[in-house]
Formats: structure tokens, sequence, C-alpha cells
């Protein structure tokens, strides 16, 4: 679990995650694509990207999604998490969710939550560069929020608390 300078270890988490009493295995891997739509809707062509980290906050939100997780489905093997930082280019892996369980329904959940809570609290910026040579920092509109908002969020969105 944590952060990389260096390619995101996808074999091996799967292998790490992989445990006699879980016969659920689920990877989510977001990799660099070779464009995108910028917020003004234009698309751009892209051939890699820098992330830039707060270090120091990064692994311990990690762990705190993990044990999230966890705390929401106790029946969990493992939870692996990573993120890449520096030069990522298109087609390689820039952040990494592996989440293995008893059975698939809890583990694609979860791993679901993972992502989408690890993109909503941790602090790491990315940077495009496209094939023309410009670069731009992306603006996502999105505030970096602490773990335990983004992940109460989520819960709330699939299940609403009843009208008082």
């Amino acid at each position: 679990m944590g952060l990389t300078r260096n390619r995101v270890p996808v074999a091996e988490a799967i292998e790490w995650a992989t445990v006699p009493h879980c016969g659920a295995v689920v990877t989510f891997t977001g990799t660099v694509r070779d464009n995108n739509d910028d917020l003004a809707g234009h698309h751009t062509g892209i051939v890699g990207i820098d992330y830039e980290a707060f270090d120091r906050h990064v692994e311990p939100r990690l762990r705190q999604i993990a044990l999230a997780a966890r705390d929401r489905w106790p029946v969990l093997g493992r939870v692996a998490l990573f993120h890449r930082i520096g030069p990522v280019p298109v087609t390689e892996a820039s952040v990494l969710v592996v989440v293995s369980a008893p059975h698939r329904s809890e583990a694609f959940t979860a791993a679901r939550f993972c992502i989408d809570v690890l993109k909503e609290s941790l602090p790491v910026w990315k940077r495009e560069h496209s094939g023309d040579g410009t670069s731009g920092w992306v603006a996502t509109g999105n505030q970096i929020d602490n773990v335990t908002a983004s992940a109460r969020r989520w819960c709330l969105a699939r299940n609403p608390e009843p009208a008082a």
C-alpha cells in the first residue's frame, strides 16, 4: 500500500490479495489514456501525465480508506491501494485498487468504495502533457476531503437515510 515512483505492482498486488478463504479478487487499475476532455469540453491529446502528491498525507489516507472498507465489509480478505507519482506514460497504471473477499458482491462493492473515496480524499494532482508540447494542471473542480467525510458521502449516496 502506498505511493510509488515506479510501475504500479499490479501482478504482485493481485497475488498478495489472493488468499484461500476468498473466492473473489477484484482489481481496478486506472491507466493514463491518450485523451481528455477539459473543463471547457475541449478534447485534447495526451502523451503522459506527471502526478504530484502531498506525500506525508497519502499513505495515512490510504490506510484510512482500507480500514473504512474493512469497517463496512468485515469479511474482506485483503485490500491493496497504490498511487503512482512522477511521470506516467500513456497505457501505464497510475492507480490500483485490489480487494479480496469470500464472494464477488462484497469484493466489487468494496473496490468501488475504495477508488471513489481515494479520488475524493487523496492529495494527488496531475499535470497532463499533450502531443503539441503543451502541458497543464488538471482542474477537477473537486475539493480534497478527509476520508471519513468522503466515505460517509459515498454510503449516503447509495443508501440514503430515511427522512425524519
